[in-house]
């Protein structure tokens, strides 16, 4: 409930603005107190017993300026978002606020439904802080903790990724995630922790490609004073840590295949035995296990125990690639969009069409973390309202050049030609093998590339090969 916040400090030297923004907040459910100056308003914030969410304040306030207290505020009270109006509204002005710390700026006249706008994203915000910051505190601080209603996306492979969720997290079955890097496998995991009935108890990240195998199982089990050179106290495993809650082993097809005997036993049983120690312990942990390898290759190629692996294998998710999302990619572009503004102290961004297209028309090989780090990059490049391309990486050159990379011999560079030239002769040379393998079809060598119809075309004018009838020629479906 919006009643449960902080109160909102509103402060105007105008009786009637103070009186109408008050009564529209109240009217939504927040609770409001009100200051007739700015400083009335550093007083209140002032007094030990007082605690605000947020402030609102105009800009042009009779002694202490809206800006000058937006100035005390932020360096008094970091946290604490203002959002700043006024009726003298004017580019270098609305720079100005934002520098100093406004998470937003409304201009006089402004409807009501602005006002609510901004500052149920500040709400949203907040909620969401303090949410993580009391399932932090009970998860020990060890790791994030990520929640359900963090999975965005409206495709139906989403929406069915969430409903699994639901089904198997009150169980206490072992888990296996499975993926591309950077679909969000460690969200899954945070999520059926959050929604199992060790929701209070300790949720344990290790990150097995991150240690040094000579350290992952002391890392894991622990060890006794003396174990080895270094080990001058007795160290607590992870899976002691977690004990009664969920410990999990994110890229465990990195794990060597002595350790992952170790770990066999300990799923049969809970037991263990510290590194150096004799006497066994027991636990009991709920374990979901992560990796990003083909993981029935790797138990071809014997590096992965084909027992280790049905044991984990008891509840399977495959959280989809981004390229097989569809429309996702533009609900969760506008989600980073919100996050990277507000993490700016920035005006609102939204996508232009052209920059939605480009997007849309990208396989993203990395992706839910490659589209995250592209909406920070656009978030601090773009100076309008709205992305535009320019904003945007050059996705297309991108995958050539990784094209180059995985291929054998067919991109090798020529360092006898400048970069530009480089570049284009190896851009001709890909679409011209493209087109030859699809009988010069211009749909089929545009899905060969991965890339649109009309970016085909583009190229082709571009590198001079639209002009020569048997390149561009053939059917055109």
């Amino acid at each position: 409930m919006k009643s449960a916040l902080p109160p909102i400090l509103m402060v105007d030297d105008e009786p009637n603005m103070r009186s109408t923004v008050s009564e529209l907040l109240m009217d939504d459910g927040y609770t409001v107190d009100v200051a007739e100056s700015g400083e009335q308003a550093v007083e209140m914030l002032a007094e030990p017993s007082s605690e605000y969410f947020m402030m609102i304040t105009d800009g042009r306030l009779g002694g202490m300026s809206g800006y000058e207290l937006l100035k005390k505020a932020k360096a008094d009270f970091p946290k604490m978002r203002v959002i700043l109006i006024t009726a003298f509204a004017t580019p270098k002005l609305a720079v100005e606020a934002i520098k100093n710390g406004a998470v937003d700026y409304l201009s006089k006249p402004f409807a009501p439904e602005e006002l609510l706008h901004a500052v149920d994203r500040c709400r949203e915000n907040y909620d969401l802080k303090e949410e993580n910051k009391t399932l932090r505190a009970r998860s020990g601080g060890s790791s994030p903790i990520y929640q359900l209603h963090q999975i965005v996306g409206d495709s139906p492979k989403m929406i069915d990724l969430r409903k699994f969720i639901e089904t198997v997290a009150p169980t206490d079955s072992t888990v296996l995630i499975l993926g591309e890097s950077g679909t969000g496998k460690e969200l899954v995991a945070g999520s059926i922790h959050h929604l199992s009935a060790q929701a209070d108890k300790n949720y344990i990240r290790l990150n097995c490609a991150a240690i040094p195998e000579n350290l992952l199982e002391s890392e894991l089990f622990g060890h006794e004073k003396g174990a080895f050179t270094g080990a001058l106290r007795t160290k607590t495993g992870r899976v002691e840590e977690a004990d009664g809650g969920t410990i999990f082993l994110d890229e465990i097809g990195d794990m060597s295949r002595p350790l992952q005997a170790k770990l066999l036993r300990f799923l049969e049983d809970g037991s263990f035995t510290r590194v150096g120690g004799n006497e066994e312990k027991r636990v009991h942990v709920r374990i979901i296990a992560a990796t990003n390898r083909d993981i029935v290759q790797a138990i071809k190629d014997n590096d992965f125990r084909e027992d280790l692996y049905h044991r984990l294998n008891v509840m399977q998710f495959r959280p989809p690639p981004l390229r097989d999302r569809g429309r996702d990619v533009l609900t969760l572009a506008d989600h980073f969009l919100v996050q990277n503004c507000q993490n700016l102290g920035r005006s609102s961004l939204s996508l232009s069409t052209v920059a939605e297209q480009k997007l849309l028309a990208h396989q993203w090989p990395g992706n839910v973390r490659e589209l995250r780090n592209v909406m920070e990059r656009a978030a601090i490049l773009e100076q309008t309202d709205e992305v535009q391309p320019d904003s945007l990486p050059d996705f297309e050159l991108e995958t050539q050049l990784r094209s180059s990379r995985n291929s054998s011999g067919e991109g090798e560079i020529d360092f006898e030609l400048g970069f530009a030239e480089a570049v284009a002769s190896f851009e001709r040379k890909m679409i011209q093998k493209a087109l030859e393998q699809n009988q010069f079809n211009i749909n089929r060598s545009a899905e060969h590339l991965k890339m649109t119809r009309h970016s085909l075309r583009y190229r082709m004018q571009q590198l001079g090969l639209g002009n020569n009838s048997k390149d561009s020629g053939g059917p055109d479906e």
